[in-house]
């Protein structure tokens, strides 16, 4: 995005938009990632430990939970660009 439109102040809201933004996203992705492991790995109640067994299942959930996204996340990346590229030779 070319920001010399902008004037330092419209810059500065943009960048502080984006940076909300960003974050909104970031808790958003974390809340799915704990609301599905929880889900799927912890459903003995009968105590307050972490049983060897739930833990392993929340490292494995998280670990392919992070690997989709990054990787959903590098083929946006690739996309766009391609989009950006396509739209340069125009």
């Amino acid at each position: 995005m070319d920001g010399s439109n902008y004037t330092p102040q419209e810059q500065q809201m943009l960048e502080a938009t984006i940076a909300k933004r960003q974050m909104h996203d970031f808790f958003k992705l974390y809340s799915g990632l704990v609301e599905r492991c929880f889900n799927t790995c912890c459903n003995d109640f009968t105590t307050k430990a972490v049983t060897s067994k739930e833990d392993e299942c929340i490292k494995n959930c998280s670990d392919k939970f992070l690997a989709h996204s990054n990787r959903v996340g590098l083929r946006f990346a690739e996309h766009n660009a391609e989009m950006m590229q396509k739209q340069q030779q125009q």
